[in-house]
């Protein structure tokens, strides 16, 4: 301590050291799960900027699902984006092609008795939605400007998945943004995976569903109902924690408004939203990346028992909830369940996170 009273660059130093240390040791590790979108819709790409820009956060790799659109499609989108922003660095895994039990004809029979579903992701009705090829999984609507010229990682999302919580035990986040396709393979594959992982965050899990088949009540709930038996299968796993985004992220949209504030300092990221999403869609994915970058945006939470209605009834993809303490429980984990953030704050956040300009400075 005299040494630094006498030297006190050498107590900057220290402290300097000490400050570096710590914030190296609070970088959290975390994989993107998700069924990146096309052009024209929702551009869930943008949800990477609030992991991509805090500072925090490093983002080992994406993987990608059938969900939204299909997988290779997603997966073009998602490395056309990644060149734009200046970070193709980050590698790309392809996944499930297809629902492990769900397909378009169950589907297809499941409104016939009970209603219709407005959104059906890569079935969509091409009549209704013209970029849609729902029995040609392989074709890709190219992006808008031009093919990726970078390419998806060797080897599978799921085996992708396994490795890296073997390799960073209970560091890493799994965050699902699309269906739970490739989770439940991981977990299939390896009964030690979900209890590696530090958590799992996932978008899914609507408790503001309706009962009727009403196209918002569905909707809101997509990635659940698309694969329910996925979803079912990683809520009876082992997780260390388990937190569910849904609800909350509809009272947030990008409209017009929010789009002319990200504008006023333009970005690789800002220009591409611009171009290629949709003014009057919820900030689906926004909300949940936002709350992994910073919990503190939470101000109402609460913890239940979770799992997924898998008979191919009225209530098939339903989620169920119950008590923590209740006996049977609906699933394992305890799942965390975001209710209201601070919304001000978020929409300040995210817009920043937007304009960040992540490319390498020359």
């Amino acid at each position: 301590m005299d040494a630094a009273r006498r030297h006190p660059r050498i107590l900057c130093l220290a402290i300097t050291f000490f400050l570096g240390g710590a914030l190296r040791a609070e970088e959290e590790l975390l994989i993107y799960d998700n069924d990146w979108n096309i052009p024209g819709s929702y551009i869930e790409q943008n949800a990477l900027m609030p992991l991509l820009a805090s500072g925090h956060i490093r983002v080992l790799a994406c993987t990608s699902v059938t969900g939204d659109c299909w997988r290779d499609e997603g997966t073009a989108n998602l490395l056309r984006y990644l060149e734009v922003i200046g970070r193709p660095d980050i590698p790309v895994y392809n996944g499930a092609v297809f629902p492990l039990v769900n397909t378009r004809e169950r589907m297809r029979r499941w409104e016939e008795t009970y209603g219709y579903v407005f959104w059906k992701g890569a079935w969509n009705d091409p009549a209704k939605f013209p970029k849609s090829h729902p029995d040609d999984p392989y074709r890709i609507n190219p992006p808008l400007d031009r093919m990726p010229l970078i390419k998806a990682a060797d080897g599978t999302a799921a085996d992708f998945l396994i490795k890296a919580v073997h390799e960073h035990p209970h560091q890493i986040t799994i965050f699902v943004g699309g269906p739970l396709t490739n989770v439940a393979l991981a977990i299939a594959l390896d009964p030690e995976f979900a209890g590696l992982a530090k958590r799992l965050v996932f978008f899914g899990g609507a408790l503001g569903q309706l009962s009727d088949g009403d196209a918002d009540g569905f909707h809101s709930d997509f990635d659940v109902i698309f694969d329910p038996e996925a979803a079912h299968i990683v809520l009876a796993a082992h997780w260390a924690k388990i937190i569910s985004v849904a609800d909350v992220s509809n009272d947030f949209y990008l409209d017009k408004e929010l789009m002319k504030r990200i504008r006023e300092h333009p970005s690789p990221a800002s220009n591409y939203l611009e171009q290629n999403s949709t003014i009057g869609l919820p900030l689906w994915a926004e909300v949940a990346t936002s709350i992994v970058a910073d919990p503190t945006l939470v101000t109402k939470s609460f913890e239940v028992t979770m799992d997924v209605d898998i008979d191919h009834g009225i209530n098939y993809g339903r989620t169920v909830i119950g008590p923590v303490n209740a006996r049977p429980r609906f699933g394992v984990s305890d799942v965390t369940v975001i209710k209201a953030i601070e919304g001000k704050r978020f929409i300040d956040q995210l817009v920043q996170a937007v304009q960040t300009d992540l490319r390498p400075k020359s």
